[in-house]
């Protein structure tokens, strides 16, 4: 079980991913940013408000962490990747955020105290080189003329975004339950994006788009960091991310049935030397330096 609540998450924020594309041209990428964690909020606050409330002087001290929380795994990771699918394939969208794991693996050295390995390092070698490939769409030319896109660049800082929120849940371990953190991480990733949502040149809300709205607001952001959240407990940061490699083969295949996408040569080339590196790394885990500390 608690191995298949992170895959679930996995599936369902493939189809958000999807979701990301169907949404360029149907609604602001701050408002649905906005919106998706409104509906959340909403939807869990009857069970969840009172909850902590009464909890209230336990969260007090570790408000702070938690607003950086809602910072990196809700208002940065999802806002990125709404502005990023205006240039973005689904399918590219999938392999870069496939570096995750990497990512959580690498910032593990610095917050998390780990030590590299050589096999680990060959790892984030040929993970990159393949992250490389799929940017420049098979011309590793191209990439040193024109440098990376703006949506891919946004789409790797998404996914920078969300491995350090991997790390930071494992490493501060904070005292709360799951879901009353999970919903305090909301309120202040909510929040925050209030500014950028009244910015937006357009923030209507009409038939087209309420389904997409509610896809990303009872799915990917009420249920999915739920599940991801357990599997963060009970696996630990390393394990947990490395079922993010599902998510590139979900997006891709949901991305052929429902976008029409196609699936080219350098997804392929790229995408597969991402996931070996990941698998290399993922084989020989990093040595603790020592006990990390709050």
């Amino acid at each position: 079980m608690n191995l298949l609540l992170p895959v679930l998450a996995s599936l369902i924020w493939a189809a958000s991913t999807v979701v990301n594309r169907l949404s360029v041209g149907v609604i602001d990428p701050a408002a649905i940013s906005f919106y998706r964690w409104l509906t959340a909020l909403l939807v869990l606050s009857p069970v969840l408000l009172p909850r902590v409330w009464r909890l209230r002087r336990s969260i007090r001290p570790h408000l702070p962490r938690l607003m950086l929380l809602g910072l990196l795994g809700m208002s940065l990771y999802q806002s990125l990747a709404y502005f990023a699918a205006h240039t973005v394939s689904a399918t590219s969208m999938g392999l870069i955020l496939a570096t995750m794991p990497l990512l959580t693996v690498l910032l593990a050295f610095v917050v998390l105290k780990t030590r590299p390995t050589p096999a680990l390092l060959l790892g984030a070698l040929v993970s990159f080189a393949g992250l490389a490939w799929l940017l420049a769409a098979g011309d590793l030319a191209s990439l040193w003329r024109h440098g990376v896109g703006s949506g891919e660049l946004m789409m790797l800082l998404a996914s920078l975004s969300y491995a350090l929120y991997c790390v930071l849940v494992k490493r501060w371990q904070i005292p709360l339950p799951t879901w009353e953190s999970l919903y305090v991480q909301i309120v202040c990733g909510t929040l925050l994006l209030v500014p950028p949502f009244l910015l937006a040149p357009s923030i209507a809300l009409t038939p087209r788009n309420i389904p997409l709205v509610l896809f990303a607001g009872l799915f990917a952001s009420a249920l999915a960091p739920g599940l991801w959240m357990r599997g963060l407990q009970t696996l630990g940061p390393e394990k947990t991310a490395a079922l993010m490699n599902l998510v590139p083969l979900f997006t891709a295949a949901l991305a052929i049935l429902l976008l029409d996408e196609t699936l080219h040569l350098y997804h392929a080339v790229g995408g597969g030397l991402i996931l070996l590196g990941i698998g290399l790394a993922q084989g020989w885990p990093a040595r603790p330096l020592a006990r990390a500390t709050a």
